[in-house]
């Protein structure tokens, strides 16, 4: 499976801490199957993104991140660890990429960029190919000519780019960023069902304009689980014994740090909560962390004991799932020795 990480702070983080200091950062991750639950396909050697947004605004370089890309396996990249140990962001997108739909370059890298906005995906647009002319023809011109790459996951981001009141404004506030993320889930569902397609779509789909971020655990299905996701916050985020064993610290009600993550970044089993399938996540400029239920044809209420039933096959057969609990403690065994 692909994976990424969210960090958003009060404070830059050095990046190092996210990618490669960690003994179970998402680089790790990607390349170690004593740290996987996913030996399908035990390594996510095609390719790596990290995009960042500057510590304070410079009227020079402008609000829009920075992003470095390569096909190169992110754990064998010496630039990447250059750059980790000398660049600071309060709000970091990662992604490490296992090639489901698109060939291997550096433009079908995550995360994608427009302006000050940044996308991620992890997950795939079922049977993409019966419906993906469609969704090239609902975009306006500007956008069409957004993608450079070939996957599903940079025109479903094209397609949420046109779902945007202007995509091109100076500010985007959380209700447009949301909004406009229910409406592109909307219109997917749309095209797959008008292609009739019955396999369901796994959209884990991340948008950030530098100040808010919305995270999407999605599957276009009432019986089956989304593909994996989780979240930490706290007050920070330290190595508390040598050899990159990081924890979560909560040393009160305040949110200094929020991270959401595909797989659980510490072996802390307390620091991460699952978040909902077919729920999003929304958070604000002033760090609140918002859970919000995507209520459509695949919506299960939590007091609906369907919603506890729902299966994770699916996800597994097709390398998107990872139990967070079974993970860490596959680490801490290992660890132990």
């Amino acid at each position: 499976m692909c994976r990424f990480v969210i960090y958003k702070g009060t404070e830059p983080v050095q990046l190092n801490h996210l990618l490669t200091k960690p003994v179970h950062s998402v680089i790790n991750q990607s390349f170690s199957p004593k740290l996987r639950v996913d030996l399908r396909n035990p390594i996510n050697g095609d390719g790596f993104g990290v995009g960042w947004y500057d510590s304070t605004y410079d009227e020079e370089l402008g609000s829009q991140p920075c992003v470095f890309k390569s096909v190169t396996p992110a754990w064998n990249n010496a630039n990447l660890s250059r750059i980790a140990d000398k660049m600071k962001s309060p709000l970091v997108f990662a992604h490490v990429r296992a090639t489901t739909a698109g060939s291997l370059s550096e433009d079908n890298c995550h995360p994608f960029t427009y302006g000050k906005l940044m996308f991620m995906h992890n997950g795939g647009l079922a049977e993409f190919h019966k419906f993906k002319r469609k969704l090239q023809q609902v975009l306006p011109d500007k956008i069409f000519e957004v993608p450079q790459g070939n996957t599903d996951s940079e025109w479903a981001f094209a397609l949420y780019l046109s779902k945007l009141p202007d995509p091109d404004a100076s500010s985007f506030t959380p209700n447009v960023l949301k909004d406009a993320m229910l409406q592109t889930i909307q219109t997917l569902n749309g095209f797959a069902r008008e292609a009739g397609i019955s396999e369901p779509s796994l959209m884990n789909f991340c948008i950030t304009d530098g100040e808010t971020v919305v995270a999407t655990r999605y599957v276009s299905s009432k019986v089956d689980e989304a593909a994996s996701l989780w979240f930490s916050s706290g007050t920070s985020f330290y190595e508390y014994a040598k050899g990159g064993h990081y924890k979560m610290s909560k040393a009160d009600k305040r949110e200094n740090i929020i991270m959401i993550a595909s797989e659980p970044l510490t072996f802390e089993s307390a620091d991460w909560m699952e978040i909902r399938t077919n729920y999003m996540v929304v958070i604000t400029p002033k760090m609140n962390l918002l859970q919000v239920p995507i209520k459509d044809e695949f919506y299960t209420p939590p007091s609906d004991p369907a919603a506890l039933n729902r299966t994770t096959s699916f996800a597994e057969g097709k390398g998107f799932w990872s139990s967070g609990r079974a993970a860490v403690s596959n680490a801490q065994a290992i660890a132990a020795h």
